[in-house]
């Protein structure tokens, strides 16, 4: 008897199952953030304690929001800004990862190219933008090149330095047994190097579109007649806190739409990333 009870204690006890259909708690979480931040601001511009023009009221922001996608902003519809900053950042984001994908594979994987190319990126790459952009307004004049220009080498160096330390930090072993089994140099790195490399080269790409964007103001600041950058300064200059709000928040949203979506490619093609 005493065998018995011995046995059924040895036994193992189920654990209660979860239920896979639980809620998450991250979304409510961000929810409420954004609540409290836009609590926070609605009590300090409604309590009178600083002028409008400092800081408006989200119904302010409202307002001005509806009448510029009503009516537009000095003469341009609000789509034509956002499309023409949107073309600048994109044209720059797709030419910084073009040029600084292959190079920081170069970079990584061959220390003579390092030494030619790593100190020009080191130099430049501290530099304010608009320390450079009149040079740039002087070779390329006040159109499009230059603000795209200047856009490009902003994002130029996230991709390089990623993609660079992503082919360093790859796996000695992986190339070995590569090697190993009779692969040649170029299946190595389309097989080996390059998938390996892939998690770092997009997270190089998601900071180079933030740089991209943050030096938005400063490329259409120059000869600008549209763009949701130069709308920004353009209001300031009227002291439109309003529309410097709606822009800030436009540019906001739209940064964060672009780093969504680069996710979601970086998702189809690298699914096996953090699931390791």
């Amino acid at each position: 008897m005493l065998t018995e009870e011995r046995s059924a204690l040895a036994l193992p006890v189920p654990l209660p199952q979860r239920s896979s259909r639980r809620w998450r708690s991250e979304p409510f979480i961000t929810a409420g953030t954004l609540g409290l931040l836009l609590l926070i601001w609605s009590l300090v511009s409604h309590s009178g304690l600083l002028p409008s023009y400092f800081v408006p009221t989200p119904e302010q922001v409202w307002v001005a929001f509806t009448d510029i996608l009503a009516n537009g902003y000095r003469g341009h519809s609000l789509l034509d800004h956002i499309g023409a900053s949107l073309r600048r950042v994109l044209l720059a984001f797709l030419g910084a990862a073009v040029v600084g994908v292959p190079l920081g594979m170069a970079i990584g994987s061959s220390s003579k190219i390092a030494a030619v190319f790593d100190p020009l990126i080191e130099f430049y790459r501290p530099l304010p933008p608009l320390a450079y952009y009149t040079l740039l307004i002087i070779w390329l004049g006040i159109e499009d090149s230059s603000k795209i220009m200047l856009l490009w080498l902003a994002g130029l160096p996230p991709v390089i330095i990623a993609t660079a330390a992503a082919v360093r930090a790859v796996r000695k072993d992986y190339v070995h047994g590569a090697r190993s089994l009779g692969a040649s140099r170029r299946q190595i790195f389309q097989h080996v190097i390059f998938p390996a490399c892939l998690p770092d080269i997009f997270t190089g790409l998601r900071v180079s579109i933030g740089f991209t964007y943050t030096t938005l103001v400063a490329a259409e600041m120059v000869a600008g007649v549209n763009g949701i950058g130069w709308m920004v300064l353009d209001a300031s200059k009227f002291l439109q806190s309003d529309v410097i709000f709606v822009g800030i928040l436009l540019m906001g949203f739209t940064g964060l739409l672009l780093d969504r979506l680069l996710r979601l490619i970086e998702h189809l093609i690298v699914p096996w990333h953090g699931k390791g």
